[in-house]
C-alpha cells in the first residue's frame, strides 16, 4: 500500500511539472547549439554554464525539492555517466588520424606511465594525511580522481577536422584522456578488493591476473577486433551495402553500445575497447566523410548527455546536505589535486620532450576531472565495502566544481594562446 502511494505521489509531480520539464528540455537542447557560439571568445566555458542553470533551477523553482543526491541514487549515477563516457571515448577515438606509434605518441605515453600513476599515489596520500582514510579509501579517491575526463576536457581536445599533427597540446591531452580511464580501473578494482577483503598477497596475485592482464587483453583484442569488423561493414564492402551509404551518423552509437556490451561480456575492459574501435574505425578509411558524420553526431548526443549531467550536477551543489560542512581541509585538498599534484605530475613526465615549454605546461595544467570520476567513485561504492561514501562524494563533488571553474575560466584564453 505504502509503494502505491509513493508511486502515485510521483506521477502526479511529473504531470503537475510537465510543462516546466519541457521547457526545460528544449531550452537546453537549443543550449548545446547556441553556447558554443556566444562563449567561443569569453573566458567561459560550456560546463561552468551549464552547473550555474542547474544550480538555478534547483535552488529558484520548483524543482527545489528534487535536488539530487547521488548517496540516494548510486546505481543510476553509475550507469548515466558511463553511458556519456562511452559515447565521449568513441568520439575521441574517431577525432585521432594519427596512428598509434611509440614515437609518434611520446607525450601519451609518459602521462599515462608517469604522471597518472604521479598523480593516483599522491592525491592518496593527501587524502590519508588530510582525512584520516583507510589505504583502500585512499586509493579509491587517487584512482577516481587521476584520469582525464574525456568528456569535460573537449575544449581543449582536436576537433575531427584539425590537422593533430600541428596540435600536439590537444592531441596529447585527447589520446590521453581515450585511454587513461581503463588505465585507472585496475586501481579503482584494487580499492574494492582492499575495502571488501583486505589486501592479501592471493588477492593481489588475483588483482593482478585478472584486472591487469586478463582484462587490458581482451579490451585491447576486442577493441581491435571491433573496430577492425566495423570498418569493413563501413568501407569495405559491396558499394551498394556498405553501412556509410545510409549517410546515418547515429550508427557510431550503435557501434559504441555493442563494441561496450560485448567487451564487458567477455570481462574485459568496455572503455578501453570503445576507444580502440574508435581509432581502427577513423583508420579504416581515413579522411572519409563519413567518419566527420560520425563523429559529429556522437559529438552532439555527448554535448546533450553532458549538459543534463552537469544541471543535475548543479543541483548536487545547492541541495546542501552533500556538501554541509566544507573545512579547510576540504579547500586545501582541492587546491592541492588541481593546483599542484596534476601539474607537478605531467610537469615530471614530460622532463626532457622537445615541445615549447607552453605547450608542456598546458598539457600538464590541463588535467580535468569530470564524469568519468564520478562513474568510478560510483562503481566502486556500488561494488565495494566503503565506510567513507558521503566523505569521498563531498571532495569528489568539490574537486569537480573546482575544476569545470579554474579549467573552464583558462581555458580560452590559454588554448587561443598557444594556437
Amino acid at each position: 500500500m505504502m509503494m502505491a502511494v509513493i508511486e502515485t505521489h510521483t506521477v502526479y509531480d511529473i504531470v503537475r511539472l510537465y510543462v516546466p520539464i519541457l521547457f526545460a528540455v528544449g531550452a537546453l537542447i537549443l543550449m548545446v547549439a547556441w553556447m558554443p557560439l556566444v562563449l567561443r571568445r569569453l573566458p567561459l566555458s560550456l560546463p561552468i554554464i551549464c552547473v550555474a542553470v542547474g544550480m538555478a533551477i534547483f535552488y529558484y523553482t520548483p524543482f527545489a525539492d528534487y535536488s539530487p543526491n547521488p548517496l540516494e541514487m548510486p546505481v543510476l549515477v553509475e550507469k548515466a555517466a558511463e553511458l556519456i563516457v562511452i559515447i565521449s571515448l568513441m568520439g575521441a577515438g574517431l577525432k585521432i588520424a594519427r596512428p598509434v606509434g611509440w614515437k609518434s605518441w611520446n607525450m601519451t605515453w609518459r602521462l599515462l606511465i608517469v604522471a597518472m600513476p604521479l598523480t593516483i599515489i599522491a592525491i592518496a596520500l593527501t587524502g590519508h594525511y588530510l582525512f584520516g582514510f583507510g589505504i583502500a579509501s585512499a586509493l579509491l579517491l587517487g584512482a577516481c580522481l587521476a584520469p582525464t575526463d574525456p568528456v569535460l576536457a573537449a575544449d581543449v581536445q582536436i576537433t575531427h577536422h584539425e590537422d593533430d599533427e600541428e596540435s600536439e597540446a590537444r592531441f596529447a591531452l585527447t589520446s590521453e584522456a581515450g585511454l587513461n580511464d581503463a588505465l585507472a580501473f585496475p586501481f579503482v578494482h584494487l580499492a574494492i578488493l582492499g575495502s571488501a577483503a583486505g589486501f592479501t598477497m592471493s588477492g593481489l596475485a588475483d588483482w593482478a591476473l585478472h584486472d591487469i592482464a586478463v582484462k587490458l587483453t581482451v579490451g585491447l583484442i576486442a577493441g581491435y577486433v571491433a573496430g577492425w569488423v566495423f570498418g569493413r561493414i563501413l568501407y569495405a564492402l559491396p558499394s551498394g551495402t556498405r553501412l556509410s551509404r545510409s549517410g546515418d551518423g547515429f550508427v557510431a552509437l550503435g557501434m559504441t553500445l555493442i563494441t561496450y556490451t560485448l567487451t564487458e561480456a567477455l570481462h574485459g575492459y568496455g572503455f578501453l575497447a570503445v576507444f580502440i574501435a574508435g581509432l581502427q574505425i577513423r583508420h579504416a578509411a581515413d579522411g572519409h566523410e563519413f567518419n566527420a558524420r560520425m563523429h559529429d553526431f556522437a559529438d552532439e548526443i555527448e554535448r546533450l548527455l553532458m549538459m543534463v549531467m552537469l544541471v543535475f550536477f548543479g543541483g548536487v551543489l545547492v541541495s546542501g546536505e552533500l556538501l554541509w560542512g566544507i573545512g579547510w581541509r576540504d579547500a586545501l585538498f582541492v587546491a592541492v589535486t588541481l593546483l599542484l599534484i596534476r601539474p607537478l605530475s605531467g610537469w615530471f613526465s614530460l622532463r626532457g620532450v622537445d615541445r615549447p615549454e607552453l605547450e608542456k605546461n598546458i598539457i600538464a595544467f590541463f588535467g580535468i576531472r569530470g564524469l568519468g570520476s564520478v562513474f568510478y567513485l560510483a562503481y566502486a561504492l556500488n561494488h565495494g565495502d566503503f565506510t567513507d561514501g558521503a566523505a569521498l562524494w563531498q571532495l569528489l563533488t568539490l574537486v569537480i566544481a573546482a575544476s569545470i571553474l579554474i579549467h573552464g575560466i583558462l581555458v580560452t584564453p590559454l588554448i587561443r594562446r598557444l594556437d
